[in-house]
């Protein structure tokens, strides 16, 4: 068994190299902006290159026990047992990482959740949904931040975005685009019927100033408005909060993280920039089912994934047949099994198209 050969590092490792000689110049962080972006840039290179040499040793390693097994070792034998489920590990957390080869997978991620008609029931799953989200990038290591959050008119949230920050957050989260379907005995109806609760999800790249986007002044309205929230940061008693709308495509992006009206017009400038270039990756691939646009109304017949509590459990994504009979498990961010089927799933449909 040899680790050489079996994932391809070599221009991964060139790229990190050359990435680390910039950052170790004297005027590095001059332009911070610049050094930001090489530093996620060299973070992305590590996700893939640190595990691959950890799984090479590892494999060398096992080897050594299987000789030493063979020799009558018996605390080889235990310790091979342990050395070869770590290889099984990192060889599979690889195999998923090379599915991520698109333009922009690297990079940081912006998530936005909408609840869909059904009033309080849809706004308590967009919350469930917004903490399902959130296990799952601490599982994985990512560093969340609310940009955007509209509480629901009894419990819950209409909507919310979230930047997601992370080597590989937008090559992972892309799976979770669409429209997410709930079925439970509602806590909310006093008969204890079962209802039925929709609540679509968008995932968009963060993209650097290396990407242009042009946006010209006539095409964006600005609005401003009083943050909200349930306290703490997102409560102003000023109209800090920024919502910007680009007219052409009635693109809308808003932020009320900051207490500063300028800081949050900058950061919905660049949530607004983000969401156009995906936009317009859109339009030019012509897809049947669009990230914007004409998606469908957020109900029966629209859904990806479907998440039954009553009168079974399971969780099933509609587009890969991945079950799971663990909904509470998935509604705590066990999501890697949905995901890592989605990304062999693209990769597959894309093989057999070319």
């Amino acid at each position: 068994m040899r680790c050489g050969g079996i994932f391809d590092v070599d221009s991964r490792k060139s790229q990190l190299a050359a990435l680390e000689q910039q950052s170790s110049a004297p005027d590095f962080w001059n332009d911070q902006n610049a050094a930001k972006v090489v530093i996620g840039q060299t973070n992305a290179l590590k996700a893939f290159t640190e595990p691959y040499d950890k799984l090479c040793a590892s494999i060398e390693d096992a080897e050594m026990l299987i000789e030493m097994a063979e020799d009558g070792d018996p605390e080889a034998v235990v310790e091979l047992e342990s050395m070869l489920k770590q290889v099984s590990v990192l060889g599979d957390d690889l195999e998923l990482k090379s599915l991520l080869g698109g333009k922009l997978d690297a990079n940081n991620a912006y998530i936005s959740l909408n609840a869909g008609a059904g009033g309080t029931e849809s706004c308590d799953w967009a919350d469930m949904l917004f903490r399902m989200y959130r296990r799952y990038c601490e599982r994985k290591g990512f560093k969340t931040s609310v940009m955007d959050i509209q509480d629901g008119d009894e419990a819950g949230i209409k909507s919310m975005t979230m930047l997601v920050e992370g080597p590989y957050a937008y090559g992972f989260l892309k799976a979770e685009r669409g429209v997410h379907r709930l079925v439970r005995i509602s806590p909310f109806d006093s008969s204890s019927r079962r209802h039925t609760s929709f609540c679509a999800l968008d995932t968009v790249a963060e993209i650097d100033d290396s990407i242009e986007i042009v946006m010209e002044d006539k095409d964006l309205r600005v609005d401003t408005y009083r943050a909200s929230g349930s306290g703490g940061q997102h409560v102003n008693t000023t109209d800090s909060a920024v919502r910007i709308t680009h007219l052409p495509t009635g693109l809308v992006a808003q932020c009320q993280a900051e207490r500063s009206q300028h800081s949050n017009r900058d950061k919905a400038m660049k949530m607004l920039k983000a969401s156009l270039y995906e936009w317009e990756l859109d339009q030019k691939r012509q897809e049947a089912e669009k990230f914007y646009g004409d998606k469908g109304a957020i109900a029966w017949g629209s859904q990806i994934r479907s998440y039954v509590m009553q009168p079974y459990t399971m969780v099933k994504d509609h587009r890969t047949n991945t079950e799971a009979g663990n909904v509470n498990g998935v509604l705590d961010g066990e999501l890697d099994p949905f995901i890592e089927s989605y990304l062999k799933f693209s990769r597959q449909n894309s093989e057999d198209e070319s």
